[in-house]
């Protein structure tokens, strides 16, 4: 097999296993809220430090930014909005309609906030466009949700961004780890850009 021919192999493996966390932590993030902690008005709460707490989907939530970074990283933008309606439609087995439905818009307009961000920022820093599109999609991502959610914001929304941020700053230090390998090292080498070439 040429260079050429692995590299498009290890983009496809990449990329698969970046699309199934993208899906599994949405789905898992909805079931989370459902059905672990303390229950309140429309969702059940974790602690999340300083006296907080946030809906307990939270953490996977705040995964799910550092998944899509990675699956566009080597899979490219349409692979990441196809991995939320994937998500979503799944949700909607394991979560109610209602918390689907508002996982999967508010998923959706992250990303639209995401590829403002994270995209031009990732060609100088990964790690950078890692943290900062997941700074900006977390208050944009947590405002829509709990709202859509019907959660309420006075309760949820100052442990949600704690919460997000702790998982946001431990995924830069992931990006910067994994930027090493060399099918991370540069945005021009994913999947769909190596297919179209090959």
């Amino acid at each position: 097999m040429t260079d050429e021919g692995k590299n498009l192999r290890g983009l496809r493996i990449a990329a698969s296993v970046s699309f199934a966390a993208y899906v599994a932590v949405i789905v898992g993030a909805n079931w989370m809220i459902g059905h672990v902690g303390t229950p309140i008005p429309g969702a059940h709460v974790l602690p999340v430090g300083f006296g907080l707490e946030a809906p307990s989907g939270v953490y996977l939530a705040a995964l799910a930014f550092v998944a899509r970074d990675v699956l566009q990283r080597v899979g490219g933008a349409k692979a990441g909005v196809a991995a939320i309606l994937v998500g979503a439609g799944i949700s909607a087995f394991v979560a109610s309609a209602h918390l689907a439905f508002a996982s999967g818009a508010t998923f959706l307009l992250s990303e639209t906030c995401d590829f403002l961000i994270y995209t031009p920022l990732q060609r100088r820093s990964f790690p950078l466009a890692v943290v900062a599109s997941g700074l900006v999609g977390d208050l944009v991502d947590s405002t829509v949700f709990l709202t859509l959610a019907g959660i309420p914001l006075a309760v949820a929304l100052p442990g949600q961004l704690v919460g997000k941020l702790w998982v946001m700053l431990l995924g830069g230090l992931l990006a910067a780890w994994i930027r090493r390998y060399p099918l991370f090292s540069t945005p021009a080498r994913n999947l769909s850009a190596a297919t179209t070439a090959a």
